[in-house]
């Protein structure tokens, strides 16, 4: 399989911690709700799910932000939940009710039948990889992604979206066993997603742990982490062109394990508003200093193809923020800059930064408001380089 060469690779240099410049920038559900092509388009696929799994609407959608906006990524069109789905539990969308399950994972009969689904059941979901791919045409690298298996078993023990995550709880805490067992399906049939999306095409790839902030401590180190890292373990680390493939995790409200993420195998760590980007930046820095000093050899930076650590962060503003006028959106994108701090110098690997919101984009956002955020990042952050 062969694809058009890459023009812009800023959103890829700076995942590796590379020098680039100027900051690169993509959002969460930049294809989505505040786009009117895009409630046109859903429109005529009839659903979500109708636009989701139609190969020719996903690629269109996909690429209608970067219509309107030089972002420097584009992200799968799609659905966390599709794997869960393709394990039989019956997904569909209602209007203004959000995803439910027709079957719910709550005991041990419905435990034992989980298993990895096969990945053919999913093949919408990478023809749609490939397709975007090839109308990217090289313009910006493409992202891949999957819910994490924590937060996908969020939604198969709840049976949907929670406000309080009291079945999913009940059953970590009451028969950690089976949550257990959950997880570990979950995380080999994320990882083999992921892999299967490298395969068709994907350029990067990022796992939402979106509810992994809603544990207690301890509890997130088990229930979440452990199982992120288990995905990681396991995913390919090159892609169909040779190139390495970066591995985001997000985790929403994971400030506070911040240093234990660090241990991850990944190369980019997002965080949300809550967190900040300066103090992120020095514990990402300092943990990369701890492993440098406890290497012998320095084995990884000698083979770019091993698994790597954290040395790029993604993040950080507050969606609401793109409600405000529009001098104030760009002062807000300037204090998440200056909060990150003046990038590494051209030929010295550093810390990268791409820029992001902290959780997805809204539907009420003025799409003329996108347009003053991305040029204001784009801009004040080369101003920073020289």
């Amino acid at each position: 399989m062969s694809f058009a060469p890459l023009h812009n690779d800023t959103f890829l240099r700076a995942c590796l911690g590379q020098a680039t410049d100027y900051t690169p920038v993509w959002l969460m559900r930049q294809a989505g709700r505040y786009l009117p092509e895009y409630c046109a388009t859903r429109a005529r696929a009839g659903s979500f799910m109708g636009l989701a799994t139609n190969v020719d609407f996903a690629t269109e959608v996909t690429l209608q932000p970067l219509e309107r906006y030089p972002l420097d990524a584009a992200i799968l069109f799609s659905d966390i939940l599709t794997v869960p789905d393709a394990m039989g539990l019956g997904l569909s969308f209602q209007q203004g009710e959000g995803p439910k399950f027709e079957q719910v994972v709550r005991d041990e009969a419905a435990v034992a039948g989980l298993a990895v689904p096969d990945m053919a059941k999913l093949r919408y979901v990478f023809d749609a990889v490939t397709s975007i791919r090839r109308a990217l045409g090289g313009r910006v690298p493409l992202i891949g992604f999957s819910g994490s298996p924590w937060t996908l078993a969020c939604y198969m023990v709840e049976g949907g979206s929670s406000s309080d995550y009291r079945h999913v709880k009940t059953l970590l805490y009451a028969r950690p066993d089976l949550m257990h067992r959950v997880l570990a399906v979950n995380a080999d049939a994320v990882a083999a997603y992921l892999n299967a999306q490298i395969d068709a095409g994907a350029q990067a790839v990022m796992v939402f742990d979106s509810w992994g902030g809603v544990l207690a401590d301890g509890a997130f180190q088990d229930f979440s982490l452990a199982y992120t890292a288990r995905v990681l373990a396991q995913l390919k680390r090159t892609g169909t062109d040779g190139q390495v493939v970066p591995r985001i995790v997000f985790t929403k409200g994971g400030g506070l394990w911040l240093g234990e993420m660090t241990g991850l195998a990944c190369d980019v760590l997002g965080l949300d508003w809550t967190m900040s980007l300066g103090r992120a930046r020095a514990i990402v820095s300092e943990a990369a200093c701890a492993r440098h000093a406890r290497a012998d050899g320095s084995k990884h930076a000698e083979n770019p193809v091993t698994p790597v650590h954290p040395v790029a962060l993604q993040g950080n503003l507050d969606p609401n923020v793109l409600f405000a006028p529009p001098e104030a959106v760009r002062a807000q994108a300037r204090a998440v800059l200056d909060s990150f701090g003046a990038p590494d110098p051209a030929g010295q690997t550093g810390v990268g930064h791409v820029f992001n919101l902290g959780h997805g984009i809204s539907q009420f956002t003025p799409p003329e408001h996108v347009a003053h955020l991305v040029d204001e990042v784009h801009s004040y952050s080369a101003r920073q380089r020289r």
